[in-house]
C-alpha cells in the first residue's frame, strides 16, 4: 500500500473521528455543523463551504453554516440571508432555487477566491431533504475509491446531527417552559427524590414560608418543612414509612401549621403526588402546597362572626320580647307614660336589629358584587353631620358634640343614605370606645384646590394600639380588648364604612390623637369624597 493512501485513509479515519467527538460532546447544532464543514471542505481540497437546512417552523430553508466565503459576497446575495420557502413534506422543490442561487455564488467565488465547481451532498431523513452541504472547489477533485462514501457518511452524519439537536431543543425549550411555569406558578411546588430530598422548589413557596431556594435544594423534605401541628392524620414521613405510595395509591394530603424563620405562623395545605415510571418504582414526588393561613384567619372571624351576630340579634329580641309581654299582662295598669316609654324601648331595640340586618346584607352584597350607589345632586354633608349627631345625642348625656365646617363647605354628588350609614358607623365608634364620654368633633376641609372634600369624626376614647391598626377595616374585624368585648357590634361597621367611601371614588384613614406626655387619648377617622361640583 503506497504512503499517500495511508495517509488518505489516516485522514479519512481522523475526520470521522472529530464529526463522531462533536456528535458526542456537543448537543448545539451551530457547534456539530462547525466540525462537519470544515471536514467536508478540508477532505476535497475546498476553498468555502456552506450549509443550508430547513426551518419548520417557519417553511424556509436557510443557511446553517458558512466557511470561507466573503461576508460581503454572501450578504449580497438575498436569498441565502433571506431563505428559500418550502412547504412541510414538499421540501424537494426548494432545492432547484437554492443549487441555482449556489451556482451564481460559484460564479463570484471564481473570481475571489479562484473556485471551479461546487460539490453538492444532500442531508436526508427518510424521505426527507433536511438540508445540503455545498463545497467550493479550488480545481477538479478527482474521487478516491472509498471519497464518495466518505462524503455521504458526513452527510449523513450532519443529517443525525440535525436530528438529534432539533430533538435537544424540543426538549430543552420544553424544559424551559416546564420551568418558567413552576417558577411562576401562584401555588408553591416543590419537587422531591424519592429518598425525600428537595429538587425544586419555586419562588412562591419562598416566598410562602421564608425559605430561599438555595436553602432548600438537596436538603431532606423534613429539614424544610417542620409541623408544629398537624391537621392531619400523617406527615409525609409516617405515610412512606407505611408504604406509600403503592401502585394506584391515590394523592396524600396534608395539612399543618409551621413556623416561619421569622418567627410568624403559616397554615399549609400540601398535596403529594407520586410519578412512578412503568415498573412502579418511584422517580419523583411532585408537591403542590398552598397558604391557608387567611383561609383559617377568615375561618376564625366567621366563628367570631357567628357567635357576636347570635348575640347580637337575642339581645334585642329578648328585651322586645320582654317588653311585650310585660305590656300584654292583663293584670297591670299601665300609665300613658310608662306605656309610651315601654313602646319607645321596642321602638329602639329593632332600629337596632333593623341595623344589624342592613349591615348583614350590605356585606353580604359586597361579597357577591351587586354593591350599588343611588347618587343625588346637592348634598350637605354639614346638614348629614348635624342630623347624625342630633340622633347620638339622645342615646348619651357624657358626650358632647361640636361641629367645625368652613362657611363656604360645597355640597356634593353622593348616596344620601349610604353616606348617613358612614357617619352613623364613625360617630357610634366614637361614643362606644370613649365610654368616660368627652368632646366628639365632626369636622370638614376642603383639599386639593377644592377637588375634594374630608369629614373627620374625633374622639378621646381609647384609642387604637399600634398592632391592631392593620386590622380596622376587615371583615368582622373588632379591637381585642376588655372594652370591645363587653361592646355591642358585628365587626362589620368599618368594612362597610370603606366600602361605602371607596364607591364613591374616595378613600378612608385614621390617625392616632394618643400622646401620654400631653395626656392625649382618641383617634380621628377622616374619609374624602371628591367635589363634582367645582
Amino acid at each position: 500500500m503506497s504512503r499517500s493512501l495511508i495517509d488518505i485513509r489516516v485522514r479519512q479515519r481522523e475526520y470521522l473521528l472529530a464529526i463522531s467527538r462533536a456528535l458526542s460532546a456537543e448537543l448545539e447544532l451551530s457547534d456539530v455543523l462547525r466540525v462537519i464543514l470544515n471536514a467536508s471542505v478540508e477532505f476535497v481540497s475546498g476553498r468555502a463551504g456552506i450549509i443550508v437546512l430547513s426551518d419548520p417552523e417557519e417553511g424556509l430553508f436557510r443557511v446553517a453554516a458558512a466557511l470561507g466565503v466573503p461576508s460581503e459576497l454572501f450578504y449580497s446575495h438575498a436569498n441565502l440571508v433571506n431563505g428559500f420557502p418550502y412547504s412541510l413534506g414538499r421540501e424537494k422543490d426548494a432545492t432547484a432555487s437554492i443549487d441555482e442561487a449556489m451556482s451564481h455564488l460559484t460564479q463570484h467565488l471564481k473570481n475571489d477566491l479562484g473556485v471551479s465547481q461546487t460539490l453538492i451532498l444532500p442531508l436526508h431523513q427518510g424521505d426527507l431533504v433536511v438540508g445540503m452541504i455545498y463545497v467550493f472547489q479550488e480545481e477538479q477533485f478527482t474521487f478516491g475509491e472509498d471519497a464518495g462514501k466518505l462524503l455521504q457518511a458526513f452527510a449523513d452524519q450532519a443529517a443525525i446531527a440535525v436530528k438529534n439537536a432539533r430533538l435537544y431543543e424540543q426538549v430543552n425549550s420544553e424544559k424551559q417552559r416546564l420551568d418558567a411555569i413552576l417558577e411562576n406558578s401562584a401555588d408553591g411546588v416543590m419537587i422531591l427524590d424519592p429518598q425525600l430530598n428537595i429538587q425544586s422548589f419555586n419562588r412562591a413557596l419562598s416566598n410562602m414560608i421564608g425559605r430561599k431556594a438555595s436553602e432548600a435544594i438537596g436538603k431532606p423534605h423534613d429539614e424544610i418543612i417542620q409541623w408544629l401541628t398537624l391537621r392531619t392524620e400523617q406527615g409525609l414521613k409516617d405515610a412512606s414509612e407505611n408504604g406509600w405510595p403503592m401502585p394506584g395509591s391515590a394523592n396524600l394530603y396534608v395539612e399543618g401549621d409551621i413556623k416561619k424563620p421569622d418567627g410568624d405562623i403559616v397554615s399549609l395545605g400540601i398535596t403529594y403526588s407520586p410519578l412512578l415510571n412503568t415498573r412502579h418504582r418511584l422517580l419523583n414526588i411532585i408537591t403542590n402546597v398552598r397558604d391557608l393561613t387567611q383561609h383559617r384567619r377568615e375561618e376564625e372571624l366567621q366563628k367570631t362572626f357567628i357567635s357576636v351576630v347570635s348575640h347580637e340579634l337575642k339581645t334585642p329580641v329578648s328585651i322586645i320580647k320582654g317588653y311585650a309581654g310585660t305590656l300584654k299582662r292583663p293584670d297591670a295598669k299601665w300609665t300613658p307614660e310608662a306605656r309610651h316609654e315601654y313602646l319607645s324601648v321596642i321602638e329602639d331595640e329593632a332600629d337596632s336589629l333593623t341595623d344589624l340586618i342592613d349591615n348583614l346584607l350590605e356585606a353580604s352584597k359586597l361579597q357577591s358584587g351587586t354593591f350599588s350607589l343611588n347618587l343625588k345632586d346637592h348634598i350637605s354633608l354639614v346638614s348629614l353631620a348635624r342630623r347624625t349627631a342630633k340622633k347620638f345625642e339622645t342615646q348619651s348625656d357624657i358626650h358632647e358634640f361640636s361641629f367645625n365646617f368652613p362657611d363656604n363647605f360645597p355640597e356634593i354628588n353622593a348616596d344620601e343614605r349610604r353616606i348617613t350609614q358612614v357617619l352613623n358607623n364613625l360617630v357610634s365608634n366614637a361614643i362606644k370606645y370613649s365610654p368616660k364620654g368627652g368632646p366628639v368633633e365632626i369636622s370638614g376641609t376642603i383639599e386639593d384646590d377644592e377637588r375634594f372634600v374630608t369629614i373627620s369624626v374625633t374622639d378621646h376614647g381609647i384609642g387604637i394600639p399600634d398592632h391592631q391598626r392593620h386590622r380596622i377595616f376587615q371583615k368582622f374585624s373588632r379591637l381585642d380588648n376588655d372594652l370591645s368585648r363587653k361592646t355591642e357590634g358585628t365587626g362589620l361597621g368599618l368594612f362597610l364604612t370603606k366600602a361605602i367611601v371607596e364607591a364613591h371614588d374616595g378613600r378612608i384613614w385614621f390617625n392616632s390623637n394618643t400622646d401620654p406626655e400631653k395626656g392625649l387619648t382618641g383617634t380621628s377617622f377622616t374619609f374624602s369624597l371628591p367635589n363634582i361640583y367645582n
